[in-house]
């Protein structure tokens, strides 16, 4: 797929840390519970680490108990692209960046949740920067 932002995976390695990249650029995933927006409450827009683009907003994040920031929906569907994955040995939908193409964790349904989708975007939070709302820190 075409992105509006491309860079050389050499670029790549010079903007983003080491683990940075491993989950934006080569889709692995940080472990549970290490994240610094697992438990985060402030309202505010979450934004693509490696591009900036706003993708979720605090309104949909809620409490899933997984180890990893979960939203109930991406702040619009042109925002995110879903990429079917079967590695780990069952079928997955990843949710990349649709502006650089950058993993961001993957999407779940049908889990039970008292959302207004019965989604749960899975996160990582080194995918994701936190722009706090005018007021709010």
């Amino acid at each position: 797929m075409g992105y509006q932002v491309t860079k050389s995976d050499e670029e790549w390695r010079e903007q983003l840390s080491r683990e940075e990249y491993a989950v934006l650029r080569k889709a692995s995933t940080e472990r549970p519970y290490t994240g610094e927006y697992t438990d985060t409450k402030t309202v505010g827009v979450y934004k693509c680490r490696a591009c900036d683009t706003e993708l979720f907003r605090s309104e949909t994040k809620f409490d899933s108990h997984c180890g990893w920031p979960s939203f109930y929906a991406p702040l619009a569907e042109d925002r995110v692209e879903y990429i079917e994955d079967r590695s780990m040995g069952m079928k997955r939908v990843e949710v990349r960046c649709a502006n650089c193409g950058s993993h961001l964790g993957h999407v779940f349904e049908g889990e039970g949740y008292g959302t207004p989708t019965d989604q749960r975007y899975c996160i990582n939070s080194i995918s994701l920067t936190l722009q706090p709302a005018e007021g709010t820190a």
